[in-house]
């Protein structure tokens, strides 16, 4: 659906390593993509993720191991045009992964990076497993420099409306945020220990305490939780044995 995440992956220093971690966590399946650095995560056989090695070019210029999120937009080139009209920074692209998609990575005004991308062919929606499934992506969350003027930005660029908004007392504002019908994430001003913005995605498990023990079982670190959030959920916050931040949702503890 136009204007939403449909697409994750990490890229990485060691994807052999990273497919395991993730794996063991989160249960996910592999399968080959017909791209020799491209791996498919998937969930009852249903790609949900992807991972692959730090591009050279970014490896030289020191990104580190990240997860990103794609959102479907109709014409990739103008809406990276747009992105820079308003701020926002072109990284790479838009260009083809050919008969698969059009892609480009950019970045908000505030540094936050994501991907704009739109598929070559039809998504395979009969088969997906349902947005709540296990291993499937159940959350998207930005961590803005300011999220009053974060939200505006993708107001304007993707339509998002604001849904109910949390006070989280010293912390501020979390706003939760709609592509359509339903709230898909939040937003909230980053706290001063978090060095830079950036977009978090919250990968559903089945109960979040074994799930923790396990990162911590495959080498990653725990950031922040488990702890409950407004709703009844429960999230783990954490680091995968590469260094790249993601996080965890359950319904049961």
């Amino acid at each position: 659906m136009p204007n939403q995440f449909f697409w994750y992956d990490v890229t990485t220093t060691d994807p052999k390593a990273a497919e395991t971690f993730y794996c063991n966590v989160v249960g996910w399946g592999t399968q080959d993509s017909g791209s020799p650095d491209y791996t498919l995560f998937t969930v009852s056989g249903h790609g949900v993720a992807g991972l692959m090695p730090i591009p050279e070019d970014a490896r030289q210029a020191g990104v580190p191991p990240a997860w990103m999120g794609y959102i479907h937009v109709e014409d990739v080139d103008a809406a990276a045009e747009q992105i820079t009209r308003e701020g926002g920074k072109l990284h790479r692209g838009p260009f083809d992964v050919p008969g698969v998609i059009r892609l480009a990575v950019v970045s908000d005004p505030q540094g936050a990076g994501f991907i704009i991308a739109r598929p070559m062919t039809p998504a395979q929606a009969p088969t997906s497993p349902a947005a709540s499934a296990p291993g499937t992506v159940g959350w998207h969350e930005l961590y803005a420099a300011d999220w009053k003027s974060a939200f505006a930005f993708y107001e304007k660029l993707f339509g998002w409306t604001k849904a109910e908004a949390h006070d989280m007392g010293p912390m501020g504002t979390y706003q939760l945020f709609s592509a359509g019908d339903v709230p898909i994430g939040g937003m909230m001003t980053k706290p001063p220990q978090v060095p830079s913005p950036y977009w978090g995605y919250y990968i559903n498990v089945s109960a979040i305490d074994a799930a923790a023990a396990r990162i911590g079982a495959g080498g990653g670190k725990i950031l922040n939780g488990p702890m409950q959030v407004p709703g009844g959920q429960w999230i783990v916050q954490a680091e995968d044995p590469q260094g790249a931040v993601f996080a965890l949702v359950a319904l049961a503890r």
